[in-house]
């Protein structure tokens, strides 16, 4: 919800709603040395989640491109339909934004589960995204092993309960602070304040447990194995050593499924689900080099082209 100094909110609309995107002030930063490269940041999904999660990496690279990081549909200051959100609910979402917001393409970095709905919008609409930069991408039901099948998500489709569970124990600062620490990231004493009471001021808007309870319930989840394949962008995956629920094993199985798109596999050590977060300076040098492995991937590929004629 806390939007990174030099930025401002505006807004798109888009099926599901207006959609609040974080975009640098003109009158703060210079003109980037990229102004046509737009860089749109995506954030996964969990009680309280938005942009906030990128905004100590976005303004890294507001100088070089043009940055953009929305909250999605159900998440931060976007528009809150009181709604079961599905996955070509977000699917569609990131469409929309790419073809409002960057109808020349973008590059996308994403998160977690965001980041494997990603991929999907990749593979149908390949025109709209230029390159990919992951960060633990998982579909939670990845080659059969299913996030569903676990208690909390059983329990939560229970009528009624969900939201008593969502009020109580998730949309509390104790049940996030809880989360932070227990499970997204590696080193609790990294866990500030500052990001407690950003997610909980997304969590307690206004018809917020729909989306987040759409993630807990299982009901956006899908097996990524089965579209990694499909992938032609050229693609960088990045993943936290310590990262609960989506373990390094499986991003590397993920990643070996296609080679061809997928240039460079890494694993952060030392954190967890959100490295973004959790070590925020080492990770923009990551997506820096990312972007630099990407981008000689596209110059061999043009000069093969150039000698083939």
């Amino acid at each position: 919800m806390f939007i990174a100094p030099g930025f401002e909110q505006r807004s798109t609309t888009t099926h599901l709603g207006a959609i609040a995107y974080a975009a640098p002030q003109p009158e703060f930063w210079p003109v980037a040395t990229q102004p046509d490269q737009t860089l749109l940041f995506l954030h996964g999904f969990g009680g309280g989640s938005s942009s906030y999660e990128w905004s100590q990496v976005y303004p890294a690279f507001a100088t070089d491109y043009r940055v953009l990081a929305p909250d999605l549909p159900g998440w931060g200051r976007s528009d809150h339909l009181e709604q079961a959100y599905t996955i070509q609910d977000y699917e569609d979402a990131i469409i929309k934004i790419l073809q409002a917001l960057a109808p020349q393409g973008a590059v996308i970095v994403a998160s977690a589960l965001t980041a494997a709905i990603t991929v999907r919008v990749a593979v149908n609409h390949p025109e709209l995204i230029q390159r990919l930069i992951l960060v633990t991408p998982a579909g939670l039901s990845d080659f059969g092993k299913d996030f569903r099948q676990g208690l909390l998500p059983q329990v939560l489709q229970i009528p009624w309960l969900d939201k008593v569970l969502y009020q109580t124990a998730i949309a509390t600062a104790a049940g996030i602070q809880r989360f932070l620490t227990e499970r997204q990231f590696a080193n609790a004493d990294l866990v500030t304040p500052e990001m407690v009471a950003a997610y909980l001021k997304s969590a307690t808007q206004p018809n917020a447990e729909y989306a987040a309870l759409s993630f807990v319930r299982g009901d956006l989840c899908f097996d990524l194995a089965e579209w990694i394949p499909q992938l032609t962008i050229p693609t960088v995956m990045l993943w936290g050593q310590a990262a609960q629920f989506t373990e390094v094993a499986l991003g590397e199985r993920l990643a070996a499924l296609n080679s061809q798109a997928i240039k460079h596999f890494e694993v952060i050590n030392n954190v967890g689900l959100t490295p973004q977060l959790e070590q925020p300076g080492p990770t923009t040098a990551l997506i820096r080099k990312a972007l630099d492995i990407l981008d000689s991937c596209e110059s061999a590929l043009t000069m093969s082209n150039v000698s083939d004629r």
